[in-house]
């Protein structure tokens, strides 16, 4: 057992707080031999419950896998990834389909929404799949879209909303019921620059409206501005890592 885990299990037992989502020592590769590719290299990183960590790094740095392996939609190669001081990997595949439906949210580039459900319908779906009454579900499902700013005419279909108004119900479909991480990739890439700006700040308030931890991946420095700690990514490693105070100076 590494020095790393040791710290993990004996935080836990003294009972510290666990972290919303943890990457202990964590490689991830694809192919073998001499096609071989490190996409994770040995991150460790943690994130609080309630905090907003921002992903930065150019392309292929590892930034979006690593939110597939939170979420346990790839498995890591070696290390391990905790969600709640929980390891994604000890799960069953029924464990890690309950962990999606009901701690994670994910938010991407594409908004992913079912074009012939509602506004509402679309964001009560995650929690019908999950055995919650619709009467129970549309309550919930209206509170999330009304936190996005979005309270009237939610009975239209996806298309009769703007494609910055589509990504607040994808953000509200994310955070609906108790989910305590939110996992967002890109999320205004599709979006104009008024929309973009307007979606950060939902997602940047959602720690306080909700206790939920962010983690985005983003290009956009004015973006990751709103975020407590950026961590910069090169070649699959951590590289350098900024709190929102000085995070120009790390750049520079």
């Amino acid at each position: 057992m590494s020095a790393t885990s040791t710290f993990i299990d004996t935080a836990a037992s003294a009972g510290q707080q666990a972290a919303a989502l943890e990457f202990v020592d964590v490689v991830k590769t694809y192919g073998s031999g001499s096609n071989e590719v490190r996409a994770v290299n040995g991150i460790s990183l943690r994130v609080e419950p309630g905090e907003i960590v921002a992903l930065m790094g150019p392309s292929g740095c590892g930034k979006s896998t690593l939110l597939h392996l939170a979420g346990g939609l790839e498995t890591p190669s070696a290390g391990r990834v905790l969600v709640a001081g929980r390891d994604v990997s000890d799960m069953s595949l029924e464990e890690q389909s309950d962990l999606r439906r009901r701690q994670i949210g994910y938010v991407f580039q594409r908004l992913n929404l079912i074009p012939s459900l509602t506004a509402v319908e679309n964001v009560m779906l995650p929690l019908e799949l999950d055995g919650v009454s619709s009467r129970a579900a549309r309550v919930m499902a209206l509170d999330a879209l009304h936190l996005m700013g979005l309270a009237q005419q939610l009975d239209r279909y996806p298309d009769d909303f703007s494609g910055g108004q589509q990504q607040r119900i994808a953000i509200a479909r994310a955070v609906v019921g108790a989910r305590s991480l939110l996992l967002a990739d890109e999320p205004t890439g599709a979006l104009d620059t008024l929309s973009s700006d307007q979606v950060i700040e939902l997602l940047a308030g959602l720690p306080a409206a909700r206790g939920t931890a962010v983690v985005l991946v983003t290009h956009e420095l004015r973006f990751a501005s709103w975020a407590d700690r950026v961590v910069f990514l090169r070649d699959g490693r951590v590289v350098d890592e900024a709190s929102a105070a000085d995070e120009s100076g790390a750049t520079s």
